[in-house]
């Protein structure tokens, strides 16, 4: 892996951030990379006005990885649910630099923010549980499937749900 810089999204980071996420999970760039949904889902994976919102809440954080040019490569971000939770989400990496450890570096990284800035010590994510070999990575890294099954987050028959995950962190 390169080396890389951390750092938190700002309101001009919006374009280009929704760029990359576009580019990880939905259309034929998507499958250049393992972690995509482009098999399962078509239309735009999220908007600038979700990341604008994302970026300005006070209890997220959105953390973007970034090379030594400034290049972006990947970013996560973390929601303090309360109670010392968190959750993770829409975590993604540039097709063309995945299966080289930074989705892991971005993890721990976000993990750490949560612990830091929200004084969790639970993560919590999910994930579709039609990608068994994406449930398995995150299980590698810790993560336990819970019991509970979520429904998909938007308003379409989709033959699928969302599996929860968890870990403790700190």
């Amino acid at each position: 892996m390169t080396e890389l810089c951390f750092r938190f999204a700002t309101l001009a980071d919006v374009p280009r951030l929704r760029a990359l996420v576009e580019s990880a999970y939905r259309g034929a760039s998507a499958k250049r990379g393992w972690t995509h949904e482009a098999d399962l889902l078509d239309g735009d994976r999220t908007s600038d006005d979700e990341l604008a919102s994302l970026i300005a809440d006070p209890d997220k954080r959105v953390l973007l990885a970034e090379d030594a040019i400034g290049a972006l490569a990947g970013s996560v971000n973390a929601t303090n649910l309360g109670n010392g939770r968190a959750y993770m989400g829409m975590l993604c990496v540039d097709p063309e630099l995945q299966s080289d450890g930074l989705g892991r570096a971005l993890i721990a990284a976000i993990e750490a923010v949560a612990v830091r800035e929200f004084a969790a010590s639970v993560m919590e994510m999910t994930v579709v549980d039609a990608r068994p070999e994406l449930i398995a990575y995150y299980e590698r890294r810790g993560y336990v499937r819970t019991p509970e099954v979520r429904p998909f987050p938007l308003p379409i028959a989709v033959p699928f749900a969302m599996a929860v995950l968890e870990r403790a962190i700190g």
